[in-house]
């Protein structure tokens, strides 16, 4: 939980007032999927004139500072900000601080690096629309439905079959239910498999057992070699904290 910028100055005297409390680190959170330096620009010139203001307050215990993080991926066409341009930006304001600088890039490290692997199971026609109908749902992606994100959608074997529009929706009966609509894909059929790119971050992190459905499997990849990492959900495990002795009689 944050606090408001105006309340940082009172926030950091109470704390330096308490005899058994320190502060150590003044953090900022300010965005995310960032694919432009100015907002960290702005953002740390911020962060300092609270700096300067603690300090002016006789505080002296600060000795980091967390910039958060922000930085962008490709989803679609995004060109996402390298750490070299970032660099750039940010040195010569933090530089002169000499405080240990702490930066929390988490999509920008793994969310290229996940993939949700679903399979067709049938296709249908209903409402002058055409849908494709998968084994993957809202549960284990949530951002289409939640966030109307975008994540590229590629057949796994291609064919060269024409494409069409399709929506690429789940099994979970949910209006909510989708992965893409509207997406230009080749005629794939029942068995055939999906894969749903960029989806390394706020994936299962933020996945669910929404009607009752087990988490996926988790595989790790490292060129040719590949383990299970996190098994599948099983029945047992989803309903193991419902079973309780029977009411006594």
């Amino acid at each position: 939980m944050g606090v408001r910028e105006d309340r940082v100055p009172e926030g950091a005297r109470r704390i330096g007032e308490h005899p058994r409390l320190e502060l150590g680190v003044l953090a900022m959170h300010h965005g995310s999927q960032l694919l432009d330096p100015r907002p960290y620009r702005e953002r740390i010139e911020r962060q300092l004139g609270l700096l300067t203001q603690i300090r002016s307050a006789g505080i002296a215990s600060i000795t980091a500072l967390d910039i958060g993080g922000g930085l962008g991926i490709r989803y679609r066409d995004e060109a996402p900000l390298s750490p070299e341009q970032l660099a750039e930006v940010i040195t010569p304001l933090l530089g002169p601080t000499g405080l240990r600088i702490l930066l929390e890039p988490g999509r920008y490290l793994v969310g290229s690096a996940g993939v949700l692997l679903t399979s067709v199971l049938y296709r249908k026609h209903s409402g002058g629309k055409e849908f494709m109908i998968v084994d993957a749902g809202m549960n284990d992606l949530v951002r289409p439905s939640h966030y109307q994100a975008y994540h590229e959608i590629v057949e796994l074997e291609e064919r060269g079959r024409p494409e069409s529009t399709v929506d690429v929706v789940g099994p979970v009966c949910e209006t909510g239910d989708f992965l893409a609509l509207g997406r230009s894909l080749p005629g794939l059929v029942a068995g055939e498999r999906l894969a749903l790119l960029g989806a390394g971050a706020y994936g299962f992190v933020m996945s669910s057992n929404y009607n009752s459905r087990g988490r996926a499997a988790e595989v790790l990849v490292d060129g040719a070699r590949w383990a299970t990492v996190r098994p599948r959900e099983t029945a047992e495990e989803l309903y193991r904290s419902e079973i309780a002795a029977p009411f006594p009689l």
